[in-house]
């Protein structure tokens, strides 16, 4: 389930749902009536703009290049009560996550979250009534009709958040992509290098009792992220969709464990509060380079009250215990 190049997570569209169509102001004319009231149909409503969520997408690249959607224009109402035609709806289809937003104020309209679930982005206009809704005792041929209603024009940006039951959180190089590609079946690009990972990867693990659940591993952050630098500011916004997070601190890190944990604690807090609530794991990884008189003083190290593991993805270390971790904050 890894992106690649090809994650896009954010697109801005200039939408135009359809124009209602006009009724009609039709009289009834036939061989034995010459004078017939009025039999005008309505006109049909302009097609909408839709948002749809596919549970298949991963991705808004399908969208990055088309800037302008057009709806179909509402049919006019015609003879003998003839209804006009609906316009053609126009829907685009996002992955799970995605929230749409408007382009000026920055007001967020919904958000989709289930597989098949549509939302109106742009409504299209209202059909015209025909002259049969105008007849009255005292008015019994009326030869006037509704126009239709436009449809609506505006900007509106689509903004993906990656939904997952655990978002793992950690600097460049503190074994994320490398934990998720060995509990799960996704093969994120993995070197010995900073910011390896330049997009969320995603991925499946499997759990007892053909169980499982969503990992998704998030681009490094860095000291300063929430003010913009670095890369992981551009994705922060994925870990807000997570269940549960997994602080990832490697075990040979400069810093003491809970000095790491802290930083990174502190760059999710200043982008968004709320995430101090979430349930949290801290997982110290490449513990395959510790012996046991180290590890036993790097616990004394660990932040109180957050539950923790020493883990090794290369020596498949303790990962059995870190998904009985990860499902217990889920489900808790």
């Amino acid at each position: 389930m890894s992106q690649g190049t090809n994650f896009v997570d954010y697109v801005k569209i200039s939408c135009k749902s359809g124009n209602g169509g006009p009724g009609s102001a039709y009289l009834h004319r036939d061989k034995k009536t010459s004078m017939g009231g009025p039999a005008g149909g309505d006109g049909a409503r302009g097609g909408h703009v839709i948002v749809r969520g596919n549970a298949q997408l991963w991705t808004l690249l399908h969208l990055k290049f088309r800037k302008h959607v057009f709806a179909g224009e509402g049919g006019a109402g015609g003879a003998t009560m003839k209804s006009g035609k609906m316009g053609r709806d126009e829907i685009l289809e996002v992955p799970l996550g995605t929230i749409a937003k408007d382009a000026e104020t920055g007001e967020v309209l919904f958000e989709i979250t289930e597989d098949g679930e549509e939302k109106i982005l742009l409504k299209g206009g209202k059909g015209g009534l025909g002259n049969s809704h105008f007849k009255s005792p005292t008015h019994q041929t009326p030869r006037y009709a509704q126009p239709g209603l436009p449809g609506e024009e505006a900007w509106r940006i689509l903004e993906l958040k990656v939904l997952a039951d655990v978002g793992l959180v950690g600097f460049p190089n503190a074994g994320k992509s490398t934990l998720l590609s060995v509990i799960t079946a996704a093969k994120p690009e993995i070197g010995d290098y900073p910011f390896t990972t330049i997009v969320p990867n995603l991925g499946i693990v499997s759990y007892r009792g053909h169980q499982s659940f969503i990992m998704a591993d998030i681009p490094g952050i860095i000291e300063g992220a929430s003010e913009g630098k670095g890369l992981g500011f551009r994705f922060l916004r994925h870990i807000e969709r997570n269940a549960v997070l997994l602080f990832m601190v490697p075990a040979d890190t400069s810093r003491t464990i809970k000095e790491e944990y802290e930083i990174l604690l502190a760059e999710l807090t200043a982008y968004n509060p709320e995430l101090l609530q979430k349930p949290k794991v801290i997982a110290i990884t490449k513990t395959d380079l510790l012996d046991d008189e180290l590890q036993k003083e790097m616990v004394e190290q660990l932040p109180k009250g957050i539950p923790s593991i020493f883990i090794s993805s290369l020596a498949n270390k303790n990962l059995i215990e870190l998904k009985d971790l990860l499902w217990k904050a889920i489900n808790d």
